[in-house]
């Protein structure tokens, strides 16, 4: 099972509890522990806000969560006029505004910047996912990728290894 969650919203601040409860909905009724949801809502706060403060002349943004496997994946896009996260200052850690890519880096185990200048930019931020003790997303998430690995035939050429993820739209030769 594979669950996605896609919301373009507007560049409000009243948007960003809302992406961020729904996500933690979903979590929560997955099973996910505490401690994940909580990096993934800061994360979250955090990716969205820097789209509110600084994505001008964007009226909206896109946020997008895949859950697949054992990893929360989130997308946060706008179409404002792009951003240097190459050059972006490390804040003192006592500072009351600026801490943002710093805390969005020490929370998530992988994330990736992309700047389109004047497009915008994109967030790529992932978190492994921990589950409670007889969590519905063991189940939901985790053993049908058991399954595949025990029957799905050998991949052809450059293409992913089993158990790799396709993207949408991407297809894998197989014997």
């Amino acid at each position: 099972m594979e669950a996605t969650i896609a919301l373009r919203l507007p560049r409000d601040a009243a948007s960003v509890p809302v992406i961020r409860q729904l996500l933690d909905s979903s979590l929560r009724t997955l099973g996910v522990e505490a401690w994940v949801r909580e990096d993934i809502q800061l994360m979250l706060s955090e990716a969205c806000s820097n789209v509110i403060k600084h994505a001008t002349p964007s009226d909206d943004y896109m946020v997008s969560t895949e859950l697949a496997r054992d990893r929360c994946v989130i997308k946060v896009v706008d179409a404002g006029g792009g951003f240097d996260f190459t050059e972006a200052a490390l804040a003192a850690p006592t500072a009351e505004h600026g801490r943002g890519l710093q805390i969005m880096r020490a929370l998530a185990d992988d994330i990736r910047f992309t700047s389109r200048p004047e497009r915008g930019s994109v967030v790529c931020l992932e978190k492994s996912l921990r589950f409670v003790e007889d969590a519905p997303g063991l189940s939901l998430l985790l053993s049908e990728e058991l399954q595949l690995q025990q029957s799905v035939p050998e991949m052809v050429g450059d293409r992913p290894h089993v158990g790799d993820h396709l993207p949408a739209g991407d297809h894998a030769d197989v014997k």
